[in-house]
């Protein structure tokens, strides 16, 4: 019996692992991260912006996984410390898409394969960035909070644009982008793509155009979405000479990482109304400071950092996790690990 160990936290916890194992030949255990969502949340913070050996693992949990062949986790720092107490490690399956709290350099030294669970929250995150272009474009927020404060607010910041047989400008075309896609085909709507690893077969099939330049998805589009993955390509390269090509009617969506953009850039394009607004779930810090100028813009509608925190999505991170270590245990690999090429699992 394979050994397996689930670190579960206050997102996914570790019955939800368990269940996408059901029936897997294994002996299964668990231990919990410690905190409280805020603080679990503040670590994944850290460990994304410097690295996985930034948050030190707790004692227990040292403890609980020491003699694992496998582990699943999702925010568990997952660094050297970690791994070198685990002497007969073989797999590390994650429940997120970003692997920034695992140790991948360490793990390959050690010939343990590392799984993400990609696409498990793009529908979460889709629909959070579809309310989000409605709300901003709508003014539903700001409409919300003014009747609950006493007014009957009618004159709102920027263009009173519809979703519906508008231009949607996509940067990146991956499991968000094809998920967006399909959502919005009840809105009439054109779709141009900036993504050079996109297929084409793929933008053919839910109706998008690829473009040859980022810059022309700025330009024409009515909604323009960050949907790429952070690296060291495209960490800040969302930055002022995008916005101002930018129409003044037009509106930005980023619900991926913030690190994509430049937020002074984006601040200062806000404050001059350049655009007519924005809608924005992620942050360089979070919570947003007292005194970030994002809390005194009257153009930007704000969510707490949860488009992918849904029911339906942790359950599918645990089932596609318990997917990867069931073919890790009938075929000793994992051909979609991130580092199979240097194990030789493909």
């Amino acid at each position: 019996m394979t050994k397996v160990v689930a670190i579960g936290d206050l997102f996914i916890p570790a019955e939800d692992f368990k269940k996408g194992l059901e029936g897997a030949p294994i002996e299964f255990n668990s231990v919990d991260l410690p905190g409280t969502k805020d603080q679990q949340h503040t670590a994944r913070q850290i460990m994304e912006v410097n690295g996985a050996n930034a948050v030190e693992p707790a004692e227990h949990v040292l403890i609980g996984v020491k003699d694992a062949e496998i582990i699943t986790a999702h925010f568990a720092p997952m660094g050297k410390k970690l791994i070198d107490a685990i002497p007969n490690l073989k797999l590390i399956a994650v429940a997120r898409a970003g692997l920034e709290n695992v140790d991948i350099e360490e793990a390959t030294k050690r010939g343990i394969g590392v799984v993400p669970a990609m696409g498990r929250n793009a529908n979460a995150v889709a629909e959070l960035q579809l309310g989000l272009m409605l709300a901003e474009a709508r003014n539903i927020s700001r409409a919300d909070a003014s009747i609950k404060t006493g007014g009957w607010r009618k004159d709102f910041p920027g263009a009173r644009i519809e979703v519906g047989e508008s231009t949607i400008g996509m940067v990146g075309f991956g499991h968000v982008g094809r998920a967006m896609a399909k959502k919005l085909k009840g809105f009439d709507v054109t779709i141009l793509v900036f993504d050079p690893y996109a297929k084409a077969e793929d933008l053919a099939a839910y109706g998008a155009t690829q473009v040859s330049t980022i810059d022309e998805v700025f330009q024409k589009g009515d909604f323009v979405m960050c949907q790429a993955r952070l690296s060291k390509e495209t960490e800040r390269f969302i930055n002022k000479h995008l916005f101002d090509l930018m129409k003044p009617s037009a509106y930005f969506i980023n619900v991926s990482r913030s690190r994509l953009v430049n937020q002074e850039d984006l601040i200062a394009t806000l404050q001059a109304g350049k655009i007519s607004g924005a809608g924005i779930d992620v942050f360089d810090d979070e919570p947003v400071a007292a005194d970030s100028p994002f809390r005194h813009l009257d153009n930007i509608t704000m969510t707490t950092h949860f488009g992918g925190d849904t029911s339906g999505t942790n359950k599918y991170s645990g089932r596609l996790c318990g997917d990867a270590i069931k073919t890790f245990i009938s075929t000793g690999k994992v051909p979609y690990a991130v580092n199979a090429k240097e194990l030789g699992w493909v």
